[in-house]
């Protein structure tokens, strides 16, 4: 789609050209291939970033998240928690070519990774612990002592 074109009342107007052009211009800015089966019909193959999935529970006594890292091993995997900022970082390796060996398809992403999550005001960043075990990393960040509600007992006189 051009900034500025010449009207034509002959030509007709094509959404699905418009939508496949927004498409491109979309793929170009997050840094991957086209969806659109336009084109010489061969999908683009390309490499993205590596980014783990996780989710972040709360209950009364502690966050949770839980973070896929799947053929992941433990030794790669490093917690940092500074400046009430927590960071898991690490890599998953590349598989190592094998010789008779055709690779048809890799959709997997490989490489190195980082997560960095901004602690809440009342979780205690001293004492995270973390357990991993069948590609699902478990950190645990306590609620502060302080910031856990007291029910206190209003006397009436």
């Amino acid at each position: 789609m051009s900034s500025l074109m010449r009207w034509d009342p002959f030509t007709r107007w094509n959404p699905m050209k418009e939508i496949e052009e927004l498409d491109k211009r979309l793929s170009a800015i997050l840094g991957r291939g086209s969806s659109s089966p336009a084109g010489d019909k061969q999908e683009a193959i390309t490499v993205a970033e590596w980014s783990p999935l996780v989710d972040i529970t709360e209950d009364e006594k502690e966050y949770l998240i839980k973070a896929e890292l799947p053929e992941v091993k433990k030794e790669d995997i490093k917690l940092n928690v500074q400046d009430d900022v927590l960071t898991i970082t690490g890599e998953r390796k590349y598989e190592k070519e094998e010789k008779g060996k055709k690779y048809h398809r890799v959709e997997r992403s490989y490489g190195s990774f980082l997560r960095s999550f901004t602690l809440p005001e009342n979780a205690d960043g001293t004492k995270v612990s973390a357990e991993y075990k069948d590609g699902l990393l478990m950190v645990r960040l306590p609620k502060s002592e302080k910031a856990k509600p007291k029910a206190i007992e209003v006397k009436v006189s």
